[in-house]
């Protein structure tokens, strides 16, 4: 307390001390007992009233003794059962959470690991999945900005994620106990294989195969790409102790329609301890027509060859550029993007009014409006020559397709002229306009669907940007260009709306998330939130049915379809409210990622413990890890100074004492006839 504050407490007690004597001894003839004690509760209520009045700040003062934290960190995913390491796991673990001078001198905590990160205490060793990156970057998050210690309990052998080396703090030591059978086995191994989803039919697509080598010794293998009992390639491989791993191009007839399941294959003649790596499945769906697009424009412009790319990312796709008067056989192409319409375009408009081909209208700077009110009627322009910057606002109510917002609003603007731009009603809007962050409820991208016929109009040019922006913020570019896919898929297809819209893939590995996500829309093509959607999975061999509910996401209704086991599977979605429905099929591929270990990756392990100034140990060597970290002086627990400030006023037993004073002394001199 400040000396302002004990002088005014001094104060209070000779003002409630002065203020009891002149009620209770001043010009009395006789003081008693009840006097007495009638003075002394008065002094008190004054006392504490003055108190309460002046408010001082009690500061009391606490130690608390904040310990290192000590993260145990097991990998719970099945490659530890497979490598029968299940047990050993445990016990490792059991001896670190149950040391008493650990837990004395560290915070410890236990976690696990697989597809996901969490904190746990017991362990089943069955997930699908092994992201160690997970433990580095929730890690990062619950220990911000401290310096720890980890123990890492695991095979070292990630499956999906981005490289775990690089992803931990290389001021915080890591120390992995690496379970498992180190010992180096002779292996044969498909690795990977990249192929396209889609091929199309009487075609050939290629495939790409990487297959990897452990062992000491020379040996031959035989690789084999099979479809059934039909066999496409089959080559001799040699493998060495220089020679660890081969990669495989081939290219693959695309003979049926369909999803197509091949399998990859590798024998040698030499015992192998693991054989389930041996083989792998893939699928490709192989499609019977393709999308022919044209895109038509006078001026040469970056966007031009940001949409060619974007669109073509979809095998499905083919897109040709060309000039006005280069283009005849316009029946040839299923859209047409019409870039900067001038003029010179009238004979593109002429030909479609027979073809009726979807359009996509980009405008710009040199964009011909007026004429362009004489060939569309969707829109009505009144532009001036004065370039304007329009930045984009995404409509949550649009409903034409499902397409998520990719942050439109942080895109770069827009340039086109400045103007009025009417919209009719055939015409939804995506993407409203503003400038300067000032919305003036004129469309930037907008879509129609009048009479079967479909278009699709941009206002303004330098869509470029946005991509490279989608870039820069995603690391990717598929974004965009599944946006941009979505708007050729609309204008590819002239097909009447439908209420039910269902996106699922055609195959996928077992193990994966299986999630199948569903809009339906009302007869007024509005969403509806309240649709009731159920799905019916059957495998078609066994004929076993399950039944799923969909569950309300924000902008859809999806389902994840867990335990599924590998095979074909046909199903039904249905809208239990209108009956209406769904029907498709999809395959699952056997394919267990966890079994295609046979050793720890020792050297991944080291190299982590490398990066982070850490040390490898192996299960027997637990003792001398406990020891290490018991002794390593960087880890010392800090003692923290907690001061705690409360007013006077929030002191409720002060009140309370008031309160028990005052009405004391109005009983006493009530009962005593004072009153």
């Amino acid at each position: 307390m400040n000396t302002s504050t004990v002088l005014l407490i001094l104060l209070s007690v000779l003002i409630a001390s002065g203020l009891s004597y002149f009620q209770y001894f001043y010009k009395a003839k006789s003081s008693s007992k009840t006097t007495k004690l009638l003075a002394f509760l008065r002094f008190i209520s004054v006392f504490g009233i003055l108190l309460l009045l002046i408010n001082p700040i009690i500061i009391r003062s606490s130690f608390e003794t904040i310990k290192t934290p000590l993260p145990i960190v097991v990998d719970n995913s099945a490659s530890i059962t497979d490598l029968k390491a299940a047990a050993t796991a445990k016990v490792v673990y059991e001896k670190l959470i149950s040391n008493s001078d650990l837990k004395q001198k560290f915070d410890v905590q236990s976690y696990c690991f697989d597809s996901e990160f969490q904190s746990a205490d017991e362990f089943n060793f069955k997930g699908k999945e092994t992201k160690i990156d997970l433990v580095a970057t929730n890690l990062k998050s619950i220990y911000k900005n401290r310096t720890f210690p980890t123990v890492l309990i695991t095979d070292g052998n990630q499956t999906s994620g981005s490289d775990y080396v690089f992803s931990f703090d290389s001021n915080n030591k890591v120390y992995p106990i690496v379970v498992g059978d180190t010992t180096t086995y002779l292996d044969l191994k498909i690795n990977t294989i990249n192929v396209n989803k889609y091929a199309f039919h009487k075609n050939k697509f290629p495939a790409e195969v990487f297959l990897q080598y452990a062992g000491s010794k020379s040996v031959s293998a035989k690789f084999t790409i099979s479809q059934g009992n039909e066999t496409f390639i089959s080559q001799s491989i040699t493998f060495s102790p220089n020679k660890k791993s081969e990669i495989v191009n081939v290219l693959l007839p695309a003979n049926k329609t369909g999803v197509q399941l091949y399998t990859a294959k590798i024998t040698s003649s030499e015992t192998e301890k693991n054989t389930y790596n041996n083989s792998k499945k893939f699928a490709v769906e192989v499609l019977d027509q393709k999308s022919e697009i044209a895109i038509i424009s006078t001026v040469n412009h970056p966007d031009l060859g940001a949409i060619k790319r974007s669109i073509e990312t979809n095998v499905q796709r083919k897109v040709t550029i060309f000039k006005p008067n280069q283009i005849n056989a316009i029946g040839n192409y299923n859209v047409l993007i019409l870039y900067q319409p001038t003029a010179e375009f009238k004979s593109v408009f002429e030909l479609n009014k027979n073809f009726k081909i979807n359009s996509f209208i980009i405008t710009g700077n040199k964009t011909d409006f007026n004429f362009l009110n004489q060939y569309q009627s969707d829109f009505e322009f009144k532009m001036s020559s004065q370039k304007e910057d329009y930045l984009a606002n995404f409509n949550t109510n649009f409903n034409l397709f499902a397409i998520d917002n990719l942050g439109f609003e942080n895109f770069p603007p827009l340039e086109n002229p400045f103007g009025t731009i009417t919209t009719k009603p055939t015409v939804s809007v995506l993407l409203n306009s503003s400038i300067r962050n000032v919305s003036i409820n004129a469309p930037l991208l907008a879509y129609s669907e009048n009479l079967g016929k479909r278009s699709a109009y941009l206002f303004g040019e330098n869509i470029w940007k946005w991509r490279a922006e989608s870039f820069v913020s995603k690391k990717s570019f598929d974004e965009f260009d599944v946006f941009i896919d979505k708007t050729i898929q609309f204008l590819a297809s002239n097909d009447s709306r439908k209420s039910l819209i269902v996106n699922h893939e055609r195959f996928y590995n077992s193990g994966e998330s299986i999630e199948i996500t569903a809009q339906y829309f009302n007869k007024n093509y509005e969403l509806d939130e309240k649709a009731r959607l159920t799905i019916a999975v059957t495998n078609i061999k066994t004929k076993k049915i399950k039944k799923y509910d969909l569950l309300k996401a924000t902008s859809n209704f999806k389902v994840n379809l867990d335990g599924l086991t590998s095979g074909s599977y046909s199903f039904t979605l249905k809208e239990l409210n209108s009956n209406s429905s769904y029907l498709n099929t999809f395959e699952i591929i056997d394919f267990d990622i966890e079994k295609q270990f046979v050793n720890p990756d020792l050297s991944k392990l080291n190299q982590l413990a490398s990066q982070t100034k850490g040390v490898v140990y192996v299960p027997n060597q637990v003792d001398d890890l406990i020891k290490n970290l018991l002794e390593n002086p960087n880890y010392k627990a800090v003692e923290k100074a907690i001061i705690k400030k409360t007013p006077l006023i929030d002191w409720f037993w002060l009140l309370l004492l008031i309160s028990i004073t005052l009405a004391s002394e109005w009983f006493i001199r009530k009962y005593n006839g004072l009153l």
